[in-house]
């Protein structure tokens, strides 16, 4: 199944410890190009977040967010320094008996005190961590390349009536090719015997002269090409996985063969199948451009 390289994608996991959340979005672009934003926690999980991305994804410009809320770093992380304290309570009661004033210490002041209570960043739980991250991660980029495959569906019914509306348009040439031929040959035929009158036509020279023209106008090289371009691009659509670079190098090669049509051509009815075939194969690359 092909796939687009636009998608979103979003995993979230709470527990009693924890809330994770993993979103994933992209769009275009020639290669594989991560852009990580997370908390600095994560930091050490690096290699193993673009492994594991690189498992669902070849191609595209990838943002990738990971949040991250502890529910008990607040209280993990708050320290009480009991020996502190203790000293600070035994100073305050020497003071209040050398100077003979009250001792008016409280908890609430003694709280207040410096490096009494401390802020101190809990150590994350590695193996717990790197477990969440890892599961998250899996579900958001099947939830991403979900989103891909119904975008690449969508797409390659749209490419393939493109290629379908190529296949009348060569028909068309193809049909009107000799008709051009035949009226070249009368036409030549009428205005030689206008110049020469009553005299008799020869037939060889007319032969010589449609050949030349006929091998000038010829576009039955570019028809053949075109069809097996045509052909290795529903080819190519049928198949699965990364495949929009081979896309877009058919889509070249068609868009060259129309140009060499188009400039060959003398014929209006030609002219205008040439045209749309180029206007129907831009059409495409635009497409080709967002296939993985």
């Amino acid at each position: 199944m092909i796939r687009s390289m636009t998608g979103y994608g979003r995993a979230e996991r709470i527990s009693e410890r924890c809330r994770l959340v993993v979103e994933l979005k992209s769009v275009n672009h020639r290669n594989f190009d991560l852009n990580v934003r997370m908390p600095k926690l994560f930091n050490r999980f690096e290699a193993v977040i673009r492994n594991t991305l690189k498992q669902h994804i070849q191609r595209g410009k990838v943002d990738l967010f990971i949040t991250w809320e502890d529910f008990l770093a607040a209280s993990d992380g708050l320290k009480f320094n009991e020996a502190l304290a203790k000293a600070y309570l035994d100073r305050c009661r020497e003071m209040s008996q050398l100077f003979g004033i009250p001792d008016t210490m409280s908890t609430s002041v003694l709280a207040r005190m410096p490096e009494v209570f401390t802020m101190e960043d809990a150590v994350p739980d590695e193996e717990f961590l790197e477990t969440e991250l890892t599961a998250c991660l899996h579900e958001a980029c099947g939830a991403f390349v979900s989103a891909r495959e119904k975008e690449g569906e969508n797409l390659k019914t749209d490419i393939l009536g493109k290629l379908a509306s190529m296949r009348e348009d060569l028909a068309i040439i193809e049909e009107r090719s000799p008709e051009i031929l035949a009226e070249y040959r009368e036409n030549l035929r009428q205005k030689v015997r206008e110049l020469l009158g009553d005299s008799t036509v020869d037939e060889s020279r007319i032969v010589q002269e449609v050949t030349i023209y006929a091998d000038r106008i010829c576009v039955d090289e570019e028809m053949v090409r075109l069809k097996s371009h045509i052909s290795a691009m529903e080819q190519e659509l049928s198949k699965s996985g990364s495949i929009g670079k081979q896309l877009d190098f058919f889509a070249q090669e068609m868009n060259r063969e129309a140009n060499t049509t188009l400039s060959k051509s003398s014929d209006l009815k030609v002219s205008d199948a040439a045209i749309r075939l180029k206007t129907t194969i831009e059409k495409i690359r635009e497409q080709v451009q967002n296939i993985e």
